[in-house]
């Protein structure tokens, strides 16, 4: 069974956590759905992302706004466009179009008297696309502050097993003062769940360092 609502519902890098679906001003409101998604020990960004410090167990309330949403129960799929954005504990997302795809293990058949709890849905992966940009943090080297890492492509892709954002279409990552840049448009990026960024295909990296200061010149009597 196929339901359009004009909503908006968040949900890039989610392992686990809460889906709840608002919407812009300028769109109509549909009820919130929600979805609580599978937290604790095997959330793949419990110790990495801006979700580090969560406490464990704690459900993560994942939100995406967006122009328009649609959701396919069939399919198992959701469907955001128009201005979407994506804000998490653990990472923001802005693009023109993001699909979700929840886990299928819904889709089993029960046992007679067996309860269905939230725990059976979850996020297997999601794609943004068009104008893409991703925010991502990953924990400092011995406490130190958390790194940031920003990417830019035309089409981002989170799959919930692995952890890992694959940035495709003229990826170019920045981090701290670094920046990765693809000198072909079939350079692909990825980001694990650690910050760590691999590159297949021909890349340009720009390595900056901050000036030093002018030591101060000596006073002559």
């Amino acid at each position: 069974m196929r339901r359009a609502i004009a909503g908006t519902i968040l949900l890039f890098a989610v392992a686990g956590g809460e889906l709840s679906a608002q919407s812009q001003p300028s769109a109509a409101l549909s009820p919130p759905a929600k979805l609580r998604q599978k937290s604790g020990e095997n959330d793949p960004l419990k110790a990495a992302g801006l979700g580090g410090a969560l406490p464990p167990g704690q459900p993560i309330v994942t939100e995406i706004y967006a122009d328009q949403a649609f959701f396919d129960s069939a399919k198992h799929i959701g469907v955001f466009s128009g201005h979407v954005i994506v804000k998490d504990p653990r990472f923001n997302v802005q693009a023109e179009k993001l699909t979700v795809y929840l886990s299928k293990e819904d889709a089993k058949p029960r046992v007679a008297g067996e309860v269905k709890t939230s725990q059976d849905q979850g996020l297997e992966k999601a794609v943004a696309e068009g104008n893409v940009g991703v925010v991502r943090e990953a924990p400092g080297e011995n406490g130190g502050p958390p790194v940031r890492s920003i990417g830019r492509a035309d089409v981002a892709t989170y799959t919930t097993v692995d952890g890992n954002v694959e940035l495709k279409g003229n990826p170019r990552v920045q981090s701290g003062m670094n920046t990765h840049v693809a000198t072909s448009p079939a350079t692909v990026m990825l980001i694990n769940q650690s910050g760590q960024l691999t590159t297949r295909g021909p890349s340009r990296t720009e390595i900056k360092q901050e000036g030093k200061p002018e030591a101060p010149k000596p006073v002559r009597p």
